[in-house]
This record gives C-alpha cells, sequence and structure tokens, in this order.
C-alpha cells in the first residue's frame, strides 16, 4: 500500500515537472515569435516612381504636375515656388536598436512666376544630410548645445542689476 502510494507521488511529480517545462518552452517560444516575423523595413514619405517623375517636362502647369505627381511633401517656405516630394526608406536588424537610413530620395519640382516647371531635380541620400520624419528636424552644424553652452548661458543671462 505503502509503494502504491509512493508511486502515485512519484507520477504526480512527474507530471508536474512535465507541466512546469511544458510551460516554460511555450513561453520562450511565445517571446522568441516575436522577433521572427519582425520586418525592421520602414518606408515614410512619397512613394518615388522615377516613370511619373519623366513624365513631368519643363513647361508644364502646376495643376498638371499635381495631376501626375500628386500632393507633395513639401513646398518652399518663400514664394512657394518649389514642390519636393520626398520619399524615406530605413531599416533596422532588430527591433530595439537604431534605425539606419538606407535610401533617400527628395524630388525638386522648381516653378516660375507663372507657376510653370523651369526644372526638376532628383537628390539622393549621397547629396545631403537625412532627413529625420519623426522630429521633422534636420541636423545643423554648431548648432548642438553641450554642457560649456548650457553654463555660459546660464551664466550670461543672471541679472546683476541692483534694480
Amino acid at each position: 500500500m505503502a509503494a502504491a502510494a509512493l508511486r502515485g507521488l512519484c507520477r504526480h511529480r512527474t507530471r508536474k515537472d512535465l507541466m512546469s517545462r511544458l510551460a516554460a518552452i511555450g513561453l520562450a517560444a511565445a517571446s522568441l515569435g516575436g522577433c521572427l516575423g519582425y520586418d525592421g523595413v520602414v518606408n515614410r514619405g512619397a512613394v518615388f516612381d522615377q516613370r511619373k517623375l519623366a513624365q513631368v517636362k519643363p513647361g508644364m502647369q502646376a495643376p498638371q504636375v499635381l495631376s501626375v505627381l500628386g500632393t507633395p511633401s513639401t513646398t518652399s517656405t518663400v514664394g512657394g515656388d518649389a514642390w519636393y516630394y520626398v520619399s524615406q526608406r530605413t531599416e533596422r536588424d532588430l527591433a530595439f536598436m537604431q534605425p539606419k537610413v538606407t535610401d533617400q530620395h527628395v524630388a525638386a519640382v522648381y516653378f516660375d512666376k507663372d507657376k510653370k516647371v523651369q526644372r526638376i531635380a532628383d537628390y539622393g541620400l549621397e547629396d545631403g544630410k537625412a532627413i529625420d520624419f519623426v522630429t521633422r528636424t534636420m541636423p545643423t552644424p554648431g548648432a548642438e548645445n553641450n554642457l560649456i553652452t548650457g553654463l555660459l548661458k546660464a551664466v550670461s543671462s543672471v541679472n546683476l542689476s541692483p534694480f
């Protein structure tokens, strides 16, 4: 009778170990499963198509350009005489890593005073800096803030006059 009870206890313990092992394996598989389907490629901005850009010719009216290329990503702030179509592709190996800009195109359509296409330009990543789509800023050389700059600004803003 004691042997039968001991066998039942061992079987229960083995079943409990088996369940905990299966739970651990299931948890590991579920946590790794999120990494397997990760595609680290993100496309932002206008869909860049060289064939459509080739359809735009000097002398075309602005509404015609709008019908071929669609709404521009941005326009020039002074006079609105240039439209920019921005496309960017970023890639990252793992979800927690910083993305790297792998491709960027800026198609610029410049207009004259009569709103006719004057010229078209296609700028790639090698022609300039990468645009930060998230914060909508571009890094400017010399504008970096550091500890010494902060201290100098704090000291210069102190008002020492008694009145």
